[in-house]
């Protein structure tokens, strides 16, 4: 028998969870690819692209964190502690990872001497001064930090798939923009 699906997070946040996940997949995907790219007008263009992204990464997670903070996720499903446990700390992680990444990399582009300019239209602020012995120090943080990012979002995947293949939990459901 199956078991009745949990109750749904809200719509925002639910459209929050996956716009923040394509953000994050597709920043990750431009930087992995633009990293190696010889100096050229495209590869600019991806780093531009990139630092637009990180920008809009970290928006989109003080909404989510927001959105999180004044409303009640449904109620947990029924699981042993550790799991539990596993979980809180991995989603502690990923809000972590979600403001920790975009911010060091853009005090890397501050320090390098690069600003930002959001979407070509919008110039922010510098985040740090310029001291290119700065940037060499923050630039291989944004990477590390990326990557720890990259290894917790695929362990909450792998989790959420677990839930729905093995455990037949309903909490895949619960993420779901279908109504159920």
């Amino acid at each position: 028998m199956k078991p009745a699906p949990a109750s749904k997070y809200t719509t925002p946040a639910i459209a929050l969870h996956w716009l923040l996940a394509l953000a994050l997949l597709t920043s990750f995907a431009v930087g992995l690819y633009m990293a190696d790219l010889p100096f050229s007008p495209q590869r600019l263009k991806l780093y531009n692209w990139h630092k637009w992204a990180g920008v809009t990464i970290l928006a989109f997670s003080v909404a989510r964190l927001l959105w999180r903070l004044t409303h009640r996720p449904p109620a947990g499903l029924p699981m042993p502690a550790w799991q539990a446990r596993a979980s809180h700390l991995t989603h502690g992680g990923l809000y972590l990872l979600f403001f920790a990444v975009p911010l060091v990399g853009w005090a890397y582009s501050s320090a390098a001497g690069f600003p930002v300019v959001w979407f070509g239209v919008l110039p922010l602020p510098d985040f740090v001064p310029v001291d290119k012995a700065l940037a060499a120090a923050i630039k291989p943080w944004h990477g590390a930090l990326a990557w720890a990012l990259a290894a917790l979002a695929a362990l909450h995947v792998a989790a959420a798939l677990k839930h729905h293949f093995v455990d037949r939990d309903g909490l895949l459901a619960r993420m779901s923009p279908k109504r159920t």
